[in-house]
């Protein structure tokens, strides 16, 4: 941001992800497959450059090699204008231990920091769908002299559990509390049904978050969290504030997606999140060029259908081979479904193979997972259940080369 304040991105890509196993049994959940040809952690780093936020850290830690490599291949930037975007693994700057939690993790980097000398930090979680433009959030941050400027997006009371809380003062943006994943939570003034949920980004002046950060270590009870801790803390000091996801516009948002945020934690949030995208007018719209996500496309040639095969309502991705029927599903590249198959309902990931005559209905499979000549997936939910990952809506999961029997 030339001629603007400097921010520096740091993108918290460490988590393990275990309510997404076993999508997450080999891999850090921001490198789980999404959309076809995403990843998770695209969408963020996606949003930070189209926001001219061009100086990013990932700070990954569990299984993070195939994360690493996505973010080395993918995400390189004008070495020239000193633009970049870097993995960074825990390092044990601080001793001999991995990171104790999302806050822990930043004090661990902090040379980062040091180095860069930004004016803000904008601090975001790395596995979440949407759009977002950064640029907005930190005009509000600026103004309002906010130490601390906190994401926040209306949902339903009734699934205020599921979150961190944001209880924003009546007559403003300043966050009165915030209340970790509350079962009876405060309604939002004027909107009894609704609740502020954070959204896991954050906007920092500087050295607030280092002295946070410093503060913070020294408490020996903290859970050492961005959420549960750093924001708390900075919320009883009066100095945190909370930006309206709802009012932020990016470039080529329709009426339809506007606002659209996914916390695609578990398999039936993953799951449903897929079927946003696959619709005539989808909910979530990929197909936006003026605010893209950006990923690295990989060298495969156009998608085939031949031998009567079809596709409906679905996306299909590069290196793809159709000669069965594809309905309401979302097929990585290099997948292929044979004569007489049926694929309806469905997220295959990369090079995922439907046998001649198989049926897949309303499941997730990894990539490599073969499914052989006749075989069912989603018609014996009793069978399926004694085999396979099954999540509590009834999405079946398959990990990265499992066997299909």
């Amino acid at each position: 941001m030339r001629g603007g304040p400097s921010v520096l991105g740091i993108v918290l890509a460490g988590g393990e992800g275990k309510r997404l196993l076993p999508l997450t049994a080999d891999r850090a959940k921001p490198a789980v497959t999404f959309g076809g040809t995403y990843r998770l952690v695209d969408f963020a780093l996606s949003n930070l450059v189209n926001g001219d936020i061009l100086r990013i850290c990932v700070l990954t830690q569990y299984k993070s090699h195939s994360l690493d490599r996505h973010v080395t291949t993918t995400w390189r930037m004008s070495s020239l204008l000193g633009n970049y975007v870097t993995p960074v693994p825990a390092q044990q700057r601080l001793g001999p231990r991995w990171y104790s939690g999302s806050a822990d993790a930043i004090l661990q980097s902090l040379n980062l920091v040091h180095d860069e000398q930004p004016d803000y930090i904008a601090v975001f979680g790395a596995d979440h769908v949407y759009r977002m433009d950064p640029r907005q959030m930190l005009a509000q941050h600026i103004e309002s002299g906010a130490g601390v400027t906190v994401a926040g997006i209306r949902v339903p009371r009734k699934e205020a559990s599921s979150f961190g809380v944001i209880m924003p003062a009546r007559n403003g943006t300043r966050i009165d509390a915030f209340l970790e994943k509350p079962t009876d939570p405060p309604p939002l003034p004027g909107t009894p049904n609704q609740v502020f949920a954070s959204m896991g980004n954050y906007l920092f002046t500087t050295k607030v978050l280092v002295d946070a950060l410093q503060t913070d270590a020294e408490d020996a009870g903290s859970a050492h969290d961005m959420g549960g801790s750093i924001v708390p803390m900075l919320t009883e000091r009066g100095v945190a504030q909370v930006y309206d996801f709802d009012g932020n516009h990016v470039p080529g948002e329709t009426d339809r997606d506007h606002g659209y945020w996914r916390d695609v934690g578990t398999l039936d949030a993953y799951y449903d999140a897929h079927m946003d995208l696959i619709s005539d007018t989808p909910v979530f719209n990929l197909d936006n060029r003026r605010w893209p996500i950006y990923t690295h496309p990989g060298q495969l040639p156009p998608a085939k259908f031949c031998a009567g095969g079809i596709a409906a309502e679905s996306i299909v991705s590069p290196g793809c081979v159709i000669r069965g029927q594809v309905t309401r599903s979302v097929l990585s590249p290099g997948v292929v479904v044979e004569d007489g198959a049926v694929v309806q309902g469905s997220v295959l990931h990369d090079n995922v193979r439907v046998g001649r005559g198989a049926v897949v209905r309303g499941a997730v499979l990894d990539k490599n997972v073969e499914v052989p000549v006749g075989a069912t997936i989603g018609v014996n939910p009793g069978r399926d259940a004694e085999l396979y990952t099954v999540s509590k809506g009834g999405v079946i999961a398959l990990g990265k080369g499992q066997a299909v029997h």
